[in-house]
């Protein structure tokens, strides 16, 4: 029994902490890093792909229906939320050390230590990822506090 756990141990693929990184930069909000990490069967991994579709549905619904779409003003944060998630997955993965990363995700297998990609992907990652943060908070406190006022008007008439 455990002669054939120690096999599929060695025909598992290496993980690569790279690999990861830049999967959670672009792909990130999709799941992808996750079923590149985890397989088909990481139910995190299906739990991205709704609220970041949702959220292009807003963007979309913005672009046809204008400025004035509730629906969009809550469906556009979810795209951005579930982008800046990816990313601070991102920085997590690239900044876990080489001999942790290995015995998290490569038991069993020969280390390998990794170069300037993750790095670079951390850098990357924390660029968009501010950036998706940032506006994804300053979209909602704009369209609450107009909202706000929208009511106050109604009231005062």
């Amino acid at each position: 029994m455990s002669a054939g756990i120690g096999s599929a141990r060695q025909h598992r693929s290496y993980r690569s902490k790279t690999v990861a990184t830049w999967l959670s930069f672009g792909l990130g909000s999709l799941g992808g890093h996750r079923f590149y990490l985890y397989g088909l069967q990481d139910r995190w991994a299906w739990a991205h792909p709704l609220p970041t579709l949702l959220g292009l549905y807003g963007v979309h619904r913005m672009d046809v229906l204008g400025q004035d779409d509730r629906l969009a003003w809550f469906l556009i944060p979810l795209l951005g939320f579930m982008m800046a998630q990816s990313m601070l997955a991102g920085i997590l993965h690239g900044l876990t050390p080489d001999d942790r990363w290995n015995e998290r995700h490569n038991p069993g297998l020969p280390p390998r230590a990794t170069g300037w990609g993750p790095v670079i992907g951390v850098v990357a990652c924390l660029l968009v990822g501010g950036a998706c943060l940032m506006a994804s908070i300053a979209f909602s406190a704009q369209r609450y506090f107009e909202s706000q006022v929208e009511a106050a008007q109604d009231i005062s008439q």
